[in-house]
C-alpha cells in the first residue's frame, strides 16, 4: 500500500488555479472608463483594488506598511550595548566578591581600580583589557564581551554568522581574519579592474562557507555585502550620538588584538566606494521594548529597506512601471506565499489584457481600449439591456429577423429559433464531434443562418453631455445605452447607418471609442439645435433608409448655433433658442423622421418642451429611470424598424 500526503502547491503558480477572468476585468475597466477615467487610470484602479479572490496592490501595500510600523514599534537598537553592560556588571560583581574576603592591600588596590572605572561602558571595557582578573568567573564574563562583540560585528555584515560563531576559538579568529584579508584584496582588485573570474572562484572555494547567498560573480558578492553593510550603517545612523560612540569604541575590542576590527572598517570603505548608490545615510526611528543586537538590528534595517522598495514597486508610480517589476521573492519573504500568488495573478491579468489585444497605445502614447475591448463592453451592455427589458416585461428582440436575407453568419440553434438551418456547418460540427467514429447528428451540432430584415434604417442617437448628466448620476447609464445600441446595430443590423452625436455647449459626431472614454467636464449649455442639425445631415446622406432619431436629455435647450458657428447660451432659454430648435424638429419631420425623446428627470419646463417636440415630429416621449434607459432606447429603435 502506498500513502500520499497532499499540501499547498508552492512551486510557482498553482496549475489548478482558475484562469484569469478577463471578462470580469473588462467589465470593471469599462465601468471606470465610462465614469470618465482614462483607460490607463482605469487599469491602475483595477490593479489597486484587485478582483474577487485576488487582493489588489492597495491591500498588499497596506500590509507592508503595517509590518513596517510593527517592526519599528516593537524593537529598539541597543541590544548589544545592554548585553555588554550586563556582562561587565557580572564580571565586576564576581571580581569584587573574590576580592572582598582578602585582607591584603593588593585586594584593596584592585577594588580601588574597579571603583575608579569610567562611567562609559566602552571606556571601562577598554581599561580592563590589561586587568589581571582574580576571579575565573569574572575573567570568563569579560572574555564573553569580546566574543559577543566579534560575533555581532560579523553577523552585522555577513548574514547568518551569529549561529555559526557561538563558540569562537583562536583558530576561528584566524580563519575569519584570513577570509577578510582575501575579501578585501579581491574587492580592491575589482575596484582597480584587475580581478578575474578565476580569482573569484578561488576565493569562493576557500571561503564560500561565509556566504550562504551563493553569489555567482564578484558583482553579486558585492551587491549582497553592500546591502548588508549599508543596513549596518543605517542602524548606526538610527542610534543616538552617545550610543554610536560607545559601539565604535567597543568594536575595537572585538576579537582582541587580531586586527579583525580594522579589516571590517576597510571592508566597509571598499563597499561604499563600489556601491555609492546604496542608502548609506538613511535612518529609522525604533521605539519598542525588545532590544536588538547588531546583527539583528542590521537585519531589521535590511527588512525596512526591502519593505520600502516593495512599497515603491507596488505603487507603480514611476515612469514605465510594470507589475513584472515586483520582486516576488522579497514579497513572499515579507508577507508570505499568498501575497506572492496575488501579485503574480495581477501581473498575469495586466499581461493578458495587453496580449489579448484589449489595450493598445494611441499615436500620442496614451493607453486606449481596442475595438475588440469595445465590442466586449458593448456585448455586456446589450446583455444588460436585454435582461432589463425582460424584467420589465418587454419582448426580447435581440435575435435577427427570420423573414429576411442571409447575412453570411451563423450561430448555434436556440430553442424557439425559426431561422433556416445551415446544413454545411451543422454536418461539420457533427463530424468534428464524432472524432472519426460513426457520425450521428445531435441538437448541439445545429447551427442556423442569421438573417436580416430587408428594411434599412438610418439612426441618429443624440445624447446630452452637459454637466447635469454627470452631476445627477446619468453619465454612465447614457454611455452604457450608447454601447448597447452600437453593439446591436453592428452585430444584428449591419446595414443600418448609426451615428452618435453628443451635445453640450456644442454638438459633435463621435465614434463609440470617443464616447466611451469621454470625460465629464463643467460645461453649461444644452445645444439640441446643433445636435438636430447634425442628425438631419446624417439622415439626408441615406435617403433610402428609414430615419430613426433618438434624443437622450435631462434639460431643455439652453443654447443654439449661430450662423457664425458660435454657440449662444442663456438660462432660462431664450425664445430664439427654442424656436431654432423646433425649426430643426420640423425639418426632420419633413424627412420622415419621428423623434423619440428619452426624458430624464421631472423638470416641468423640460416636460412641456419635449411634449411639443413629440407632437410636431409625430414621435413620442419616454420617461425611463436611469436603470431602464438602455432597454427603452433599444426597444424604441427595434419598434421603429418594425413599424416600416
Amino acid at each position: 500500500m502506498s500513502s500520499y500526503r497532499y499540501g499547498r502547491y508552492v512551486d510557482g503558480p498553482d496549475p489548478l488555479a482558475p484562469p484569469t477572468d478577463l471578462r470580469a476585468a473588462m467589465d470593471e475597466l469599462g465601468r471606470e472608463v465610462m465614469e470618465g477615467a482614462s483607460p490607463a487610470s482605469a487599469l491602475r484602479e483595477l490593479l489597486r483594488r484587485g478582483l474577487p479572490g485576488t487582493r489588489g496592490l492597495d491591500d498588499l501595500t497596506a500590509r507592508l506598511w503595517q509590518k513596517r510600523a510593527a517592526l519599528t514599534r516593537r524593537h529598539r537598537l541597543d541590544g548589544t550595548l545592554q548585553e555588554v553592560q550586563r556582562l561587565l556588571e557580572e564580571a565586576l560583581a564576581a571580581e569584587r566578591a573574590a576580592l572582598f574576603p582578602d585582607p591584603d592591600d593588593e585586594a584593596r588596590f584592585r577594588e580601588a581600580q574597579l571603583d575608579a572605572l569610567p562611567q562609559s561602558t566602552a571606556a571601562a571595557v577598554n581599561e580592563l583589557a590589561e586587568y589581571d582578573w582574580r576571579s575565573p568567573q569574572a575573567r570568563e564574563s569579560y572574555e564573553q564581551i569580546r566574543t559577543l562583540l566579534g560575533r555581532e560585528l560579523m553577523d552585522q555584515r555577513f548574514q547568518g554568522m551569529k549561529q555559526a560563531m557561538e563558540n569562537v576559538r583562536p583558530e576561528d579568529v584566524q580563519r575569519i581574519q584570513s577570509m577578510l584579508d582575501d575579501l578585501n584584496a579581491l574587492l580592491a582588485a575589482h575596484a582597480a579592474g584587475e580581478d578575474t573570474a578565476e580569482s573569484f572562484e578561488r576565493f569562493m572555494r576557500e571561503h564560500g562557507e561565509f556566504f550562504p547567498e551563493n553569489p555567482e560573480s564578484v558583482d553579486e558578492l558585492i551587491d549582497a555585502l553592500a546591502a548588508r553593510s549599508a543596513a549596518a550603517q543605517r542602524m548606526m545612523n538610527s542610534m543616538s550620538e552617545e550610543q554610536r560612540q560607545e559601539l565604535s569604541a567597543l568594536s575595537q575590542q572585538a576579537f582582541g588584538d587580531s586586527g579583525v576590527g580594522s579589516q571590517l572598517s576597510r571592508l566597509d570603505a571598499l563597499l561604499q566606494g563600489l556601491r555609492p548608490g546604496e542608502d548609506w545615510n538613511g535612518s529609522a526611528r525604533f521605539r519598542g521594548d525588545n532590544p536588538l543586537g547588531l546583527g539583528e538590528g542590521a537585519q531589521a534595517m535590511a527588512d525596512l529597506a526591502e519593505l520600502d522598495a516593495l512599497a515603491e514597486q507596488l505603487s507603480q508610480g514611476y515612469p514605465g512601471a510594470r507589475l513584472e517589476d515586483i520582486d516576488l521573492e522579497a514579497l513572499v519573504r515579507q508577507l508570505g506565499g499568498e501575497a506572492g500568488v496575488d501579485a503574480r495573478r495581477l501581473a498575469e491579468l495586466e499581461r493578458e489584457l495587453r496580449s489579448q489585444n484589449l489595450l493598445e497605445r494611441a499615436p500620442d502614447g496614451s493607453l486606449r481600449l481596442t475595438p475588440k475591448a469595445l465590442r466586449r463592453l458593448g456585448e455586456t451592455a446589450l446583455r444588460g439591456v436585454i435582461d432589463s427589458a425582460r424584467e420589465r416585461g418587454q419582448r426580447d428582440n435581440s435575435s435577427a429577423g427570420a423573414a429576411g436575407e442571409l447575412i453570411g453568419s451563423t450561430r448555434p440553434w436556440r430553442f424557439g429559433d425559426t431561422e433556416p438551418w445551415n446544413v454545411p456547418r451543422t454536418v461539420t460540427n457533427a463530424v468534428l464531434r464524432s472524432a472519426g467514429g460513426p457520425v450521428e447528428l445531435d441538437v448541439v451540432d445545429v447551427e442556423v443562418s442569421e438573417t436580416e430584415q430587408r428594411s434599412r434604417a438610418v439612426v441618429a442617437l443624440c445624447v446630452d453631455t452637459s454637466w447635469s448628466m454627470v452631476q445627477d448620476g446619468r453619465w454612465v447609464p447614457m454611455k452604457r445605452t450608447a454601447l448597447a445600441l452600437h453593439h446591436l446595430v453592428r452585430t444584428r443590423f449591419r446595414t443600418d447607418a448609426l451615428e452618435l452625436i453628443t451635445f453640450g455647449r456644442h454638438a459633435e459626431t463621435v465614434d463609440i471609442g470617443q464616447l466611451t472614454a469621454l470625460e465629464g467636464v463643467w460645461e453649461q449649455g444644452t445645444n439640441l439645435h446643433h445636435a438636430l442639425l447634425l442628425a438631419g445631415r446624417h439622415v439626408r446622406k441615406h435617403p433610402d433608409a428609414q430615419p430613426v432619431v433618438l434624443v437622450v436629455t435631462d434639460g431643455e435647450p439652453t443654447a443654439h448655433l449661430e450662423a457664425t458657428g458660435d454657440a449662444e447660451f442663456h438660462y432660462p432659454p431664450l425664445p430664439r433658442t427654442l424656436g431654432k430648435t423646433l425649426v430643426e424638429v420640423d425639418a426632420l419631420a419633413r424627412l420622415g423622421a419621428s423623434i423619440t425623446v428619452f426624458r430624464l428627470g421631472d423638470d416641468p419646463r423640460l416636460t412641456r418642451f419635449v411634449d411639443t417636440v413629440a407632437r410636431r415630429s409625430g414621435g413620442r416621449v419616454v420617461a425611463p429611470d436611469e436603470d431602464g434607459l438602455g432597454a427603452a432606447v433599444v426597444s424604441d429603435y427595434l419598434r421603429a424598424r418594425k413599424r416600416r
